[in-house]
């Protein structure tokens, strides 16, 4: 890791990283799925910035939404024109310290940015797996991470953070493994999905497996179906705005153009931003991960996995102090499901805060610079940590 690197957008970077490699699984050890299938040898990307203290307690794992990857903050090189998907929030001085924080991030299991997936290699036949990879859940997610974890030498995190499907993997974390988390950040998050969210869901996957290129999933010799990707990530973005953000920085306004063109040609600026947004998504993104990862979420309910059906026993199971955050404007996973969650951590004899921030820019809002967040974050983090050494 480099010396920190100052940058005018963002101020301090954590600097120059790199993504390292673990790999666990070899036959006839191999990883056992919730599904029941084994899978191995497996491949979990991960970077790691600050330094580990002495007595390993102030290690912190972020989990990544969808999208996202292990390059959670800094550049990968000096000229890098963008830094990791949350560098606003990661780096010395920010709300997750990394002068103070050994922070974790890894790519999640059935990705496509250096963990295993669907689109790494089968060791059966040589060949991609395509749909030949078994279906992963977000527990499964949580034990690769685990494994890592445990690679590192840490039987303790003062901190598993992070939002929407990362937020899924932070309360998975906290009664998965009650007694190694001392304390979670969930944000934008839910317990399980509403119809509302497995709709759009299943429409995305459907209009990557409409695509004539998918080819059953099993693509990677030819053409990918980019059409159907590009589509599933427009619809996946509208459902990450909200209609304020969208009228504020669209409106009715027209793309380069006067007039209507009395064609298909993208007349809205909102068209073509959604088209753009497709676009940029299939430059890095595999499709079938993108089924994997969706469908892993819609499976997602934390009181059938672990409270029978109770949400208040699922959670007294957790050790650990909460921080929850909604967000007014996010109608994909609204607030009173965050506030479900903190009601059933109280009801289970859990300690937990919560704050709903006024925001104008939907589920996304997360990801975005908001001086409150970063404060919140901070402050609760300053506080465990102060709780833990007393």
């Amino acid at each position: 890791m480099s010396e920190y690197i100052e940058h005018d957008s963002d101020g301090i970077s954590v600097g120059l990283v790199e993504k390292k490699h673990l790999i666990f699984g070899h036959p006839p050890n191999q990883m056992r799925l919730e599904s029941g299938a084994l899978l191995g040898p497996v491949t979990i990307a991960y970077e790691t910035y600050g330094e580990l203290n002495a007595d390993k307690s102030n290690a912190v794992l972020v989990c990544h939404a969808l999208s996202g990857d292990s390059h959670v903050a800094g550049y990968y090189r000096e000229d890098d024109p963008k830094p990791g998907w949350w560098d606003i929030m990661v780096g010395p001085g920010k709300g997750i310290d990394t002068e103070k924080y050994f922070v974790i991030c890894s790519n999640i299991l059935g990705g496509c940015m250096g963990t295993t997936g669907p689109s790494s290699t089968n060791p059966s036949t040589g060949r991609p797996y395509g749909l030949d990879f078994p279906l992963v859940t977000i527990g499964d997610m949580v034990d690769a991470q685990k494994v890592l974890v445990d690679h590192l030498g840490i039987d303790k995190l003062l901190c598993v953070a992070g939002g929407s499907i990362g937020g899924m993997q932070v309360l998975e974390w906290t009664v998965r493994h009650p007694e190694l988390v001392q304390s979670a950040i969930a944000l934008a998050t839910t317990t399980k999905h509403s119809p509302l969210a497995i709709a759009f869901n299943e429409v995305a996957r459907q209009a990557i497996m409409a695509d004539p290129k998918w080819m059953g999933g099993h693509y990677y010799d030819g053409p990918r179906p980019d059409h159907g990707l590009a589509v599933a990530r427009m619809i996946g973005h509208i459902t990450y705005l909200s209609e304020e953000s969208m009228r504020a920085k669209f409106g009715r306004r027209l793309q380069n153009r006067e007039a209507f063109s009395y064609n298909f040609d993208a007349d809205f600026q909102v068209e073509s931003y959604l088209r753009h947004q497709g676009q940029k998504f299939v430059e890095r993104f595999d499709a079938n991960s993108f089924l994997y990862i969706t469908k892993a979420a819609d499976y997602y309910e934390l009181e059938r996995d672990h409270g029978r059906g109770s949400i208040v026993e699922a959670f007294s199971k957790a050790k650990a102090k909460f921080l929850v955050v909604s967000f007014t404007s996010d109608w994909l996973y609204p607030s009173y499901q965050s506030k479900t969650i903190v009601q059933a951590i109280k009801r289970g004899g859990g300690e937990v805060s919560f704050c709903e921030i006024e925001a104008d820019w939907g589920h996304d809002a997360f990801l975005l610079p908001n001086e409150r967040l970063s404060n919140l974050i901070r402050g609760f983090m300053e506080n465990v940590s102060s709780s833990i050494r007393r």
